[in-house]
């Protein structure tokens, strides 16, 4: 039987959360902590060292980042607040570029990118929340919604580089519940329609 080892890890420079939210195949972690101000930072851990990242449009009160993934190439997506609300970044080879998704007019956020540079998170607007993909070789975005699924609550959550999409959704009821398994969401939606179900795509 495997032997798991847990290791913690806390951002020397925060003082009250670290949460470590990406990882990619060369084991450089990616995540977000707080300082003394509550204030959210992106980092990267890399080679037993942490570096802070700050999307410098994140300006004004209530600003912070938030990394949210990183793919073999070393490309990170993430979230950053201002002055007029959240939205989606990449950075690549040291530069940030900001993502909003062209339907979002509350915020979007980017979550999750695979190899091939496909990004995928969620944009809000008027009906609530909404998943996405977006690809970085033609620009365009495209929303993704789940058949049948309660208007406004489909989040894009991760892509793999096979470009299969994993997420999660409310159903009709439009109860929030904890995420199943695929398989377990369509066994259970027969019977529980309060059920949030997870799906791939």
């Amino acid at each position: 039987m495997p032997i798991n080892i847990f290791t913690t890890i806390d951002d020397p420079l925060a003082t009250t959360t670290t949460i470590a939210s990406g990882i990619n195949d060369a084991g450089q972690i990616v995540g977000q902590f707080r300082d003394a101000s509550n204030r959210a930072h992106g980092f990267l851990l890399s080679g037993g060292s942490f570096i802070t990242i700050d999307d410098p449009a994140a300006t004004g009160p209530g600003s912070g980042t938030f990394v949210q993934g990183i793919n073999d190439a070393r490309q990170i997506v993430g979230s950053y607040i201002d002055a007029r609300g959240s939205h989606g970044f990449l950075l690549s080879g040291g530069t940030f570029t900001t993502l909003n998704d062209p339907l979002a007019t509350d915020g979007t956020q980017a979550l999750g990118i695979n190899d091939s540079g496909q990004i995928v998170g969620e944009y809000d607007d008027a009906t609530g929340h909404h998943g996405f993909l977006h690809n970085l070789k033609d620009g365009t975005f495209t929303t993704l919604d789940v058949p049948g699924a309660f208007a406004g609550t489909t989040f894009a959550l991760g892509i793999n580089d096979a470009g299969q999409i994993v997420g999660e959704y409310d159903d009709a009821s439009g109860d929030g519940h904890r995420t199943k398994s695929a398989a377990a969401c369509r066994h259970h939606r027969g019977h529980d329609p309060a059920s949030r179900c997870g799906w791939p795509l």
